[in-house]
């Protein structure tokens, strides 16, 4: 098509007139007219005038100054994504040019080096989440339950799918995407009044169950009771798959020395930047008799003909290296160098600082969620025990929310729940006691603005001039200095 501005195409203008014969379309305008409606087109775009580097970038840097960040205020949000620790030593390994290059070798066998970091991080993830066999990542958290259930269907010849109401809605919503895809019929579980997965409701769910899904601690920070629930799945026929927040593994037993047959979750708060929501890396452990229904790569270590340690691609069952029939999946992207950062953070905290992290944030979650309570901002659910978040039950929390973030509290998200949509607060170690004292003052302050009880310009005394804190010499752990018991 030489000529008409799509010379790079590989289509000759025979070729094109012959597929729109075949489509019965007049021309490519009218292909796309029948489908894009009329004022979404544009005959052409209106660019301005070029500019000089200098003035990109101080364009760049005008357009940035009108986000706002964590940075800009301190850092209460939650619903997967947590304002924790990253330690120097992420930033310098990750960024080496030989791992900050690396994507998937096709001979992978020639980098010796990616393939033992992926090895290590599978390590890590087996220790954290309780199961013997980890794979070498996946795509986040979310498409990492997909596959969880996906392995649940193989396994048990099943395709109804149990998901508990605790699970976050944008799971579920991921989980529903895929469903139609994989035949899955989706029977969500509600929550009782303690804010766990009902297990009773389980008694009464349809037969013929694959997977039990749920999340631990749920999308309102409580904790589940995952034995309980393992203990049901099991008397049903079907698998416990759960998604674990894997920064508590140092005080919540991991789910798979609890019972669950699969295990997941998201490496994005462990060493990988909040960065607006993403990347991160979807981890995944399972039993050793599953592990054929792995997804994505298995790296394993060996011999090599000089008896020196070497890595290879033990299991590779994505479509781009099999049969695409045989493939486990087709939505198994490997994050190896966020991967690689879950590993530098993990071997950095070390298991005595996993223990460390994990009671801190509890302590702080727990100081912090009675300070709320106090300023009339009590527990969505106050028999559910909870681990470094929680949910708070107010007239109107999207109100409240933006009051606070007005006055340099960033909290949220709002979630739907029984009785009404609620407000997270997450506590991370770098949330200090005179942060927390604020943030309750704050509370009780916009509260009474919104009431109109108050000032509309005022608020908590200190409000507004709170920043998040920086880490200690001490490294995260010291960061916290919540000082509670």
């Amino acid at each position: 098509m030489t000529g008409s501005g799509m010379d790079y195409t590989p289509h000759t203008d025979a070729d094109v007139t012959a597929m729109l014969a075949v489509l019965d379309v007049a021309s490519v305008d009218a292909l796309f007219d029948a489908q894009v409606p009329a004022e979404l087109c544009v005959d052409k775009l209106d660019l301005p005038d070029g500019m000089a580097e200098a003035e990109v970038l101080a364009h760049m840097k005008r357009l940035a100054a009108r986000n706002s960040t964590v940075d800009d205020g301190v850092c209460w949000l939650g619903g997967g994504a947590y304002d924790h620790y990253v330690p120097a030593v992420v930033g310098a390994v990750v960024g080496r040019p030989e791992f900050a290059t690396a994507y998937t070798p096709y001979q992978p066998e020639m980098s010796q080096g990616n393939l033992q970091a992926l090895f290590e991080f599978q390590t890590l993830a087996s220790e954290v989440l309780g199961l013997p066999v980890a794979n070498s990542s996946l795509y986040d958290g979310a498409t990492a339950v997909v596959e969880a259930v996906t392995m649940c269907l193989h396994a048990t010849g099943r395709s109804r799918v149990l998901v508990s109401g605790g699970v976050d809605p944008r799971v579920q919503a991921v989980l529903r995407t895929h469903a139609p895809g994989l035949g899955i019929d989706i029977v969500i579980l509600p929550v009782g009044a303690d804010g766990r997965t009902d297990v009773g409701m389980l008694a009464s769910a349809p037969d013929g169950a694959a997977a039990l899904v749920i999340q631990h601690p749920n999308v309102f920070g409580v904790v589940e009771d995952v034995p309980r629930l393992a203990e049901s799945a099991h008397r049903a026929g079907a698998q416990l798959a759960v998604s674990f927040d894997l920064l508590l593994s140092g005080v919540l037993e991991p789910p798979g020395r609890l019972g669950a047959d699969i295990v997941t979750a998201d490496g994005l708060s462990a060493g990988n930047s909040l960065a607006f929501g993403g990347p991160g890396c979807g981890l995944l452990a399972c039993r050793t008799e599953d592990v054929r229904r792995l997804p994505g790569r298995l790296v394993g270590r060996t011999l090599d003909a000089d008896g020196r340690d070497a890595y290879v691609l033990t299991l590779q069952a994505r479509e781009q290296h099999i049969r695409r029939e045989r493939a486990t999946s087709n939505i198994c992207t490997n994050q190896a160098l966020n991967a690689l950062a879950v590993a530098v953070y993990l071997s950095w905290l070390g298991p005595q600082g996993l223990v460390e992290l994990g009671e801190t944030c509890l302590a702080g979650a727990a100081y912090a969620a009675d300070r709320l309570a106090g300023a009339g901002a009590p527990p969505a659910f106050p028999r559910g025990p909870f681990g470094k978040e929680f949910a708070v039950r107010v007239d109107d929390p999207h109100a409240l929310a933006a009051g606070l973030a007005q006055h340099g509290h960033l909290v949220g998200p709002v979630v739907a729940a029984p009785g009404g949509d609620v407000l997270l607060v997450a506590v991370t170690e770098q949330r200090t006691q005179a942060q927390m004292d604020d943030l309750a003052a704050t509370v009780r302050a916009v509260r009474e603005e919104l009431s109109g009880q108050g000032p509309r310009n005022g608020g908590a005394a200190g409000a507004g001039r709170s920043r998040v804190a920086a880490a200690s010499p001490g490294g995260p752990m010291g960061a916290a200095g919540v000082g509670v018991s």
